[in-house]
């Protein structure tokens, strides 16, 4: 379960990410918004989006650590990401791993599915941005 403060700034990056929509509930009554998303093929492993509707800051644990997402092609991915808006903290310069950053600040991390790729530029020369 991932804690979110802006429903629609999140659905843009969770979807850029590859995740659809799978479920959702709206409880008037307790005032929030629970998301189901589901990697494309695998329903069964899903992420949990909460919508509290009265604001409140939340910080380290009461949100997450990081969620981990394999891809099938990290760089396409990460080209997509980036075209979307979204920073690629740490680049995927050894064609295996990045981190990028939901807009609640939740750290995911990508990983290539399968045998790594070939390293390749921009992104083997490209540097580190911010925390991840």
């Amino acid at each position: 379960m991932v804690r979110v403060t802006d429903v629609d700034a999140s659905m843009r990056f969770y979807e850029l990410l590859g995740l659809r929509e799978v479920n959702r509930i709206v409880s008037d009554a307790g005032r929030f918004t629970l998301i189901y998303l589901a990697a494309p093929g695998d329903d069964d492993a899903q992420v949990e989006l909460t919508h509290n509707w009265d604001p409140e800051v939340y910080t380290g644990g009461r949100n997450f650590g990081h969620l981990a997402y394999a891809v099938d092609d990290i760089y396409a991915a990460c080209q997509r990401l980036q075209d979307g808006g979204v920073v690629i903290s740490r680049p995927p310069r050894d064609g295996h791993m990045a981190f990028i950053r939901s807009p609640d600040g939740i750290s995911v991390e990508l990983l290539q599915s399968g045998a790594r790729l070939a390293p390749a530029e921009p992104w083997q020369s490209m540097p580190n941005t911010g925390v991840w």
